[in-house]
C-alpha cells in the first residue's frame, strides 16, 4: 500500500520551523523598548549647539502594544527629555526595540502623528539601504567639518530613517503584518 501526500500539508518540522519557533524566539526578545530619536538644543542656541538625544517612552508587552503607547505619547506630545523648560526637543523618530536591542518597528514622526516605515523585504534591500545610509552619514561628517552643521543634521536624519527600514529578521514578518492596511469593508 501506498501512502500518498497530502499537496497541502506541510511536514511537522517545516511547521515548527517556520511559524512556532520564530514565535517563541520573540517572546524570549520581550519586553520591548520604545525610545523617541530627536535634537535638542537650548533657546537661542545656533546650530552648532544642537545635539542628537534619545528619549526612553517605556516599555510593552507586544509590538501591537508599543504602537499603541507611542501613538498616545505622540499625540499628547509627551516626548520631551525631562522637566528643563529652557531645554527645547524637536522629535524625529519613534524607535521600537526588542531586549536584545533588535530593531522591531520605527517611524519618523510628522505633524503629531507616526509614519511607520516599511520593513525591508530581504537582505540584498538592507545591504543597499545600509550602503546609502552609510553614504550619507559620510556626508554629514564632511558637512559638520565645514561647520554646515544644519546640513549635517539633515543629512545623519535621512541615513537614520533609512536605517529605520532595517528591521530585524526575525521580526520582519511580523512588522510587515502590522502595517497592512486593514482591508475596507
Amino acid at each position: 500500500m501506498t501512502h500518498a501526500s497530502q499537496p497541502n500539508c506541510a511536514p511537522i518540522g517545516r511547521i515548527l520551523a517556520d511559524r512556532v519557533l520564530p514565535g517563541f524566539q520573540r517572546t524570549q526578545k520581550l519586553p520591548l523598548r520604545i525610545s523617541c530619536l530627536g535634537t535638542v538644543s537650548y533657546a537661542g542656541a545656533t546650530d552648532a549647539d544642537y545635539r542628537d538625544r534619545s528619549v526612553s517612552l517605556g516599555e510593552a508587552a507586544s509590538p501591537e502594544a508599543a504602537i499603541a503607547l507611542a501613538a498616545l505619547r505622540v499625540s499628547r506630545g509627551n516626548l520631551g527629555p525631562g522637566e528643563d523648560t529652557a531645554l527645547r526637543f524637536e522629535p524625529r523618530l519613534i524607535v521600537i526595540q526588542d531586549s536584545a536591542l533588535g530593531l522591531v518597528l520605527a517611524g519618523e514622526i510628522r505633524a503629531g502623528i507616526i509614519l511607520w516605515q516599511q520593513p525591508v523585504a530581504n537582505d540584498s534591500e538592507a545591504r543597499r539601504i545600509v550602503i546609502e545610509a552609510s553614504r550619507k552619514r559620510g556626508m554629514a561628517f564632511a558637512a559638520s567639518g565645514r561647520g554646515d552643521h544644519a546640513a549635517a543634521r539633515v543629512l545623519r536624519f535621512g541615513a537614520a530613517l533609512l536605517e529605520a527600514r532595517l528591521i530585524d529578521p526575525l521580526w520582519r514578518e511580523t512588522a510587515a503584518e502590522l502595517l497592512r492596511l486593514p482591508q475596507a469593508a
